[in-house]
């Protein structure tokens, strides 16, 4: 499929109570990407996850999924996505192989082309397949959960905080198989994450949600590029007794003798930095410099969403 395998427009959810999770969302999900969906908690990120899986009822809107409108074809549009949801919600009395058949079978995926036991190679559980879902540790449920979600081979993966609270090496399992879905069968992957380095390393385009509306939705790069800010750290041969200071720069110290200068790329170049530097009399022994992080992109963009 070509185009864009998600299609969100008007996207509205109000609560009983007259509370608005959602406020209008249009988005947009291009075919083939690893998408990340980030924002604060409440703002509006797991209402709009549940309304794509089909477990709450949007107030308004439209959704298409890999070209299925979801209220007129509401049974292929479910097919075509696989959820991999926070919450560890297992039978504890399944093994993982039964837990995958199930599944599959709620899927009306036939016996004969159902692979439970591929996937339970893949998220590297193999060994486990015998044994109930309640002897398992944490870890090794969230990879039982990723397995579910695999059962019937959907189009497209939504990972839900899906590295919240493990260990680096499940961690680092869980994004070599994305990687490799995304890669090897041309899989659409959803992500939401706390880990925004997490995200800034994954994926390919970002959308950050805040109070139930999409305050950005671009490349990674790009939004990277919408905040200029750089500070060169100086290591000098001898810590000045005063920072050096001019319109657009600001100095202060760190640990170690080293001196922050803080500046925009767009008013302020790097020769001006360094020239005002040099001409503090400051000789240096060591240069480099900061560019801002998705963190960054993040706060400065939540902070300065106005309040419904």
């Amino acid at each position: 499929m070509t185009g864009d395998a998600i299609r969100i427009e008007g996207l509205r959810k109000t609560y009983a109570g007259g509370k608005q999770a959602l406020k209008g969302v249009d988005l947009t999900v291009p075919t083939g990407s690893i998408f990340g969906l980030l924002g604060p908690n409440g703002a509006g990120k797991s209402t709009l996850i549940n309304i794509l899986a089909g477990l709450v009822v949007k107030s308004a809107g439209k959704v298409t999924i890999w070209g299925w409108d979801q209220d007129r074809n509401p049974r292929q549009s479910r097919a075509a996505i696989g959820i991999m949801p926070q919450e560890l919600n297992l039978d504890p009395f399944f093994t993982p192989r039964q837990a995958l058949e199930v599944q599959a079978g709620l899927y009306g995926v036939p016996k004969r082309l159902r692979r439970s036991d591929e996937i339970l190679g893949m998220v590297g559980l193999s060994d486990k397949a015998e044994a109930y879902a309640r002897t398992l540790s944490g870890g090794m449920r969230r990879r039982l959960l990723l397995g579910k979600a695999l059962v019937h081979a959907p189009h497209i993966l939504v990972l839900d905080e899906p590295t919240a609270g493990v260990d680096i090496e499940l961690r680092q399992m869980l994004w070599a198989n994305v990687r490799k879905l995304n890669r090897e069968r041309g899989m659409t992957i959803i992500l939401t994450t706390h880990y925004l380095e997490e995200a800034e390393e994954m994926c390919d385009e970002i959308a950050i949600i805040d109070q139930g509306a999409v305050v950005a939705r671009d490349s990674t790069r790009n939004l990277l590029g919408q905040l200029d800010a750089k500070t060169m750290v100086i290591q000098p041969e001898s810590p000045p007794d005063i920072l050096p200071q001019a319109p657009g720069i600001s100095a202060e110290r760190r640990e170690g003798g080293l001196i922050a200068l803080s500046y925009h790329a767009s008013q302020t170049a790097a020769e001006e930095v360094l020239e005002l530097v040099r001409g503090a009399g400051i000789r240096i022994r060591d240069v480099r410099t900061e560019q801002a992080d998705l963190e960054d992109v993040f706060l400065e963009l939540t902070r300065s969403t106005p309040a419904a």
